[in-house]
């Protein structure tokens, strides 16, 4: 059986539903924190049992005869995202998984500025430990991320932020489409992957062009200080960690960590990626400052 964790939240849902187009629903388990929120998978005839990296014992239930175990990582932050995801490789591994997959990250690195990449790499070199095969699948980063700031900049004509740098923004679609091929033809991708990335560079001066020509009102890149951005951030409701945890993207991304793209990602799914230009359009559609 091929077990998917977090098949709930924007990334694991779409990663099953791939799936499920491409092997039977019975041979489909899920581990969920909130099993209620997978009732039409369950319907579908998809095994679906509670589980929680927080809570180890949990995940001996939820992955029981798992062949395949793809660990979505865990969305919290800090030392404690990399022992929820250890928690969630060593449970795999308990279980008799016969291959672990893990949703990495394209700049997974000790000493990466942007602190969830650690986190990716030392997940990967726990997941390379274990004695079976394994795919760490380096994703680019999600275009989605956008969506935090494209609300403000289409209401002032601002796009204000920190000195970023070029970004292969992926998108969330074409990440899942990879790991459902992964899962269902085995030997697509094994050990730490390339990055699986669009193979297109955007900073933040190409995302302010791109809103103007979208919306044909003109949106101007505007860069401010780290400690001025902060302090700005924390005034309007950001709690003073998420600032700093945000920070550290912005000085990743000039450093030049989102700078690679590659091309395996488009030569698994079988088509052209889908562009950020595709992803704003549908944000703006969706923004009455836009209209």
């Amino acid at each position: 059986m091929i077990i998917v964790t977090g098949a709930t939240g924007h990334l694991g849902s779409q990663i099953v539903a791939r799936l499920l187009e491409r092997v039977p629903a019975d041979t489909v388990g899920v581990s969920v924190r909130d099993v209620g929120k997978a009732a039409a998978l369950a319907e579908r005839g998809v095994r679906v049992r509670a589980g929680d990296f927080t809570d180890p014992a949990t995940l001996r239930h939820a992955f029981e005869g798992a062949s395949q175990v793809l660990v979505v990582s865990a969305s919290i932050r800090g030392a404690g995202a990399v022992a929820a995801n250890i928690a969630a490789v060593d449970a795999a591994c308990a279980a008799g998984a016969k291959r672990v997959l893990y949703t990495s990250h394209q700049a997974a690195s000790k000493d990466s500025l942007f602190a969830p990449q650690a986190t990716h790499a030392l997940t990967e070199e726990h997941l390379a430990g274990q004695a079976i095969p394994f795919t760490a699948l380096r994703n680019g980063f999600y275009t989605s991320t956008l969506g935090h700031y494209i609300g403000a900049a289409l209401e002032t004509g601002r796009l204000v932020a920190p000195q970023d740098g070029p970004v292969s923004w992926t998108d969330h679609a074409d990440l899942a489409e990879v790991a459902a091929v992964a899962l269902a033809r085995g030997g697509v991708l094994d050990g730490v992957t390339a990055p699986l990335t669009a193979p297109e560079l955007l900073d933040f001066e190409a995302v302010a062009g791109i809103l103007s020509d979208l919306t044909g009102r003109t949106v101007v890149r505007v860069v401010v200080d780290d400690e001025e951005w902060k302090a700005g951030a924390v005034e309007r409701g950001m709690p003073p960690q998420a600032a700093d945890f945000t920070l550290g993207l912005f000085r990743a991304a000039r450093r030049g960590e989102f700078a690679v793209t590659d091309p395996t990602l488009e030569t698994v799914i079988g088509r052209p990626a889908v562009r950020a230009r595709a992803v704003l359009t549908a944000m703006t559609a969706t923004l009455p400052t836009a209209r």
